[in-house]
């Protein structure tokens, strides 16, 4: 038998898999009832709509559409990624588009670009795993910082950075996502918005700015206003913006982009070459047809209430289940609740039996970088039905209070 790991380089040896991937593996059982993974309910794709786009541009003959293309994407499209920046409020030339192979990719190539081994990533506390994955793929350092109700704590921002220099650390640039926030779903305050462009300039540092659920801001809590991209009041090119079409139209398609100053967008064109030439031909004529014709902008506002409604349900149903046994902040759009259970507990040493109760959830570790986090967990409430959201919660509350009941103390949340 041969020992392979003498074979791997130190990169791939200190790799890590994603602990929302392998719930995912498992959420596949009907019998589970899975609040793990982030997916978008299917009922919301549009269907009908992408069959008749699928089916006249594989009739027309069009050969772009099965072809290789140009690695930074098919040019109509990126001129429509331009005019739907504008309408967030970013003013972008198409040379400061490259599209990518979904956000992960971005992340990547984001991560490959302005790292060396050692040098520092701010992240926040928690963070979503799939960056935390991309960034320690570069062997760089990460540093967590803490969160506040409206987003991320300058003050420890400010205190961390002057540790890590103090410490002879280089610090590259901040990660976050400032809009219903993976894992915590919390919306960064339009003050701090401004603060943080304030702070990288005098700290002349880049921030990456990760928006996936941007769009989807719960009517009865949120506005358009409320998302506005830090990006779009960079005035000094300090903002690396990422979002993606997987939320609001389909993520089967693997479509998203980055948005940046032209000489980064040209060192990431040429690290995406490396990895796989271009983005999907198909995909990214199906996607730009969808935005060209409507069917994004139509369908917003149906998606918007639908995970509004699905958000409803499920803190309605923890409340009623157990109370004050649990908090979280309410999520004011996207597709998750950030749940703490009393600190003397831990959910990953909770989740097997949560699965012997056929529920599964994202143990809170996942996201700290700082080993911190033990008692929370992940609950994505977009994909399982009304129905499923509520016998789901009874299947966790019933773990919950097993766990509670097995360890009596005064509790603290």
């Amino acid at each position: 038998m041969i020992e392979y790991e003498r074979f791997l380089s130190q990169s791939a040896l200190k790799s890590q898999g994603s602990a929302i991937r392998k719930m995912g593996v498992m959420a596949i059982r009907p019998d589970m009832i899975s609040f793990a993974p982030g997916y978008p309910d299917p009922v919301t794709f549009a269907w009908a709509e992408f069959r008749e786009i699928a089916n006249e541009l594989l009739a027309g003959g069009q050969g772009s559409v099965l072809q290789y293309g140009p690695t930074r994407g098919h040019k109509p499209f990126i001129e429509a990624l331009v005019e739907l920046l504008a309408s967030r409020g970013i003013t972008a030339t198409a040379d400061q588009v490259l599209i990518t192979t979904g956000s992960q990719q971005g992340l990547d190539l984001a991560g490959r670009v302005l790292l060396d081994p050692g040098d520092v990533v701010l992240v926040e506390l928690p963070a979503y795993t799939g960056a935390i994955s991309a960034f320690r793929n570069t062997e760089a350092r990460l540093a967590g910082v803490r969160q506040a109700p409206d987003g991320i704590d300058l003050d420890d921002l400010r205190a961390v950075v002057a540790r890590e220099r103090a410490a002879g650390h280089r610090v590259r640039f901040l990660y976050l996502v400032p809009n219903f926030q993976n894992p915590t779903g919390l919306l960064l305050s339009r003050e701090k918005r401004r603060l943080l462009l304030e702070w990288a300039e005098r700290d002349d540092l880049l921030i990456v700015e990760d928006d996936p659920y941007g769009a989807l801001y719960f009517e009865d809590t949120a506005t358009g206003e409320d998302t506005r991209p830090i990006k779009a009041d960079d005035t000094e090119g300090r903002v690396i913006y990422l979002s993606s079409f997987s939320k609001t139209l389909a993520p089967g398609f693997r479509v998203a982009w980055i948005t940046a100053p032209e000489p980064l967008i040209a060192k990431l064109e040429v690290l995406k070459q490396t990895e796989d030439l271009l983005t999907p031909s198909l995909d990214q004529h199906i996607v730009y047809e969808a935005y060209r014709r409507g069917i994004l902008t139509e369908r917003l506002p149906m998606l918007r209430k639908f995970y509004q409604d699905k958000r409803t349900t499920m803190q309605r149903t923890l409340r009623e289940e157990l109370g004050d046994l649990v908090a979280w902040p309410e999520p004011k759009g996207g597709f998750f609740l950030w749940v703490s259970l009393p600190v003397r507990f831990a959910t990953d040493e909770m989740l097997p039996r949560a699965i012997e109760e056929r529920v599964i959830y994202v143990a809170g570790s996942a996201f700290f970088v700082d080993g911190s986090g033990r008692n929370t967990m992940r609950l994505s409430f977009s994909l399982p039905s009304h129905d499923r959201i509520v016998e789901g919660v009874r299947r966790l509350a019933k773990v919950v209070k097993a766990e509670i009941a097995g360890h009596p103390a005064p509790v603290e949340i």
